[in-house]
């Protein structure tokens, strides 16, 4: 196994997509584009739809979902988020509300007032946080596998599986998780704790190359320990009251029944408590990755809700 560092190229495959480089909230953000912009003195062009990906991944995992939102006559932008994949990967602001003004950044340099937020895992944390954060921009959110992270309901000990809570336990530890991402085999057995069935090598292997781009891994758990340490403390107070507003934008959230890292049966309870449009789906034989491991079902459940939303 080379051990390498990856070049950020690495993160951007050719495909029915084309790359672009954003300026958003001091930091530079890579996206992929599909779809016409339409924009014209007269229309304020189609709707922009803004996809979030997860840990341990980058855009790349919604790489089913492009085409198919994009022949639907929607604008996708598919970003890496700081600190991962092509974006910038700067020492601080990996703390959720920073992270949401890099989000409302891309859309309003993307040309547009407000876009529909999906995000996956921890981008669908993200996409709950911009309802609340940025509703100026935030049309619509869309979670999968991302309960709402309020937490008014139900704990995260109780709503993380076992090998989540040690997953989440030692990636608190200085170092040694960035080891294991660069150097060892997590990224490969993270996603083979949350999946419902083996993914292929070869998607495996990408994943792997990414987090090798260099202070991708560091990033990347950068991210990860701020929602765990910052609980007690002011900033982690603070985010969380700002979450507890009613969502007032429709809001769809996606479960897998085979989850092998969130509890289905827990994870619905405070986003049907706190958005008042909001639609939950379950897809039984899918597990954590949803986009990757049931794509045409999450293809197809996407463009019957955004074709439900109210167009600005």
């Amino acid at each position: 196994m080379t051990t390498d560092p990856s070049d950020f190229t690495c993160a951007l495959p050719d495909g029915p997509w084309r790359h672009e480089f954003v300026p958003a909230n001091g930091a530079r953000f890579h996206v992929a584009l599909a779809g016409t912009s339409g924009r014209s003195p007269r229309s304020p062009g189609p709707p922009l739809v803004v996809l979030l990906h997860s840990f341990p991944q980058y855009w790349w995992a919604w790489r089913h979902q492009i085409e198919p939102l994009a022949a639907a006559g929607y604008r996708v932008a598919a970003m890496d988020v700081r600190g991962v994949g092509a974006s910038d990967k700067p020492p601080r602001g990996y703390d959720a509300p920073t992270r949401t003004r890099d989000i409302a950044g891309v859309i309003r340099s993307l040309g547009a007032s407000r876009a529909v937020v999906v995000g996956h895992g921890t981008g669908g944390t993200l996409a709950w946080a911009m309802a609340a954060l940025q509703p100026a921009v935030t049309a619509g959110v869309g979670a999968l596998s991302a309960p709402h992270p309020v937490r008014v309901h139900v704990s995260a000990q109780r709503l993380l599986t076992p090998v989540a809570r040690r997953r989440l336990a030692f990636f608190q530890v200085p170092t040694l998780p960035e080891r294991s991402l660069v150097q060892g085999d997590m990224v490969d057995r993270f996603l083979a704790d949350g999946a419902a069935s083996p993914f292929d090598d070869d998607v495996v292997a990408c994943y792997r190359e990414a987090m090798r781009i260099p202070f991708a891994a560091h990033t990347a758990m950068e991210s990860l320990r701020w929602a765990v340490r910052s609980t007690p403390r002011p900033d982690g107070r603070r985010f969380r009251n700002a979450l507890r507003r009613p969502v007032d934008v429709p809001a769809l959230q996606v479960h897998g029944g085979r989850d092998g890292l969130l509890r289905r049966e827990l994870a619905d309870a405070d986003g049907a408590a706190l958005a008042r449009d909001f639609r939950f789906e379950v897809l039984p034989d899918a597990g954590h990755f949803l986009p990757e491991e049931a794509p045409d079902e999450v293809a197809d459940i996407l463009l019957d809700w955004l074709a439900r939303l109210p167009r600005d």
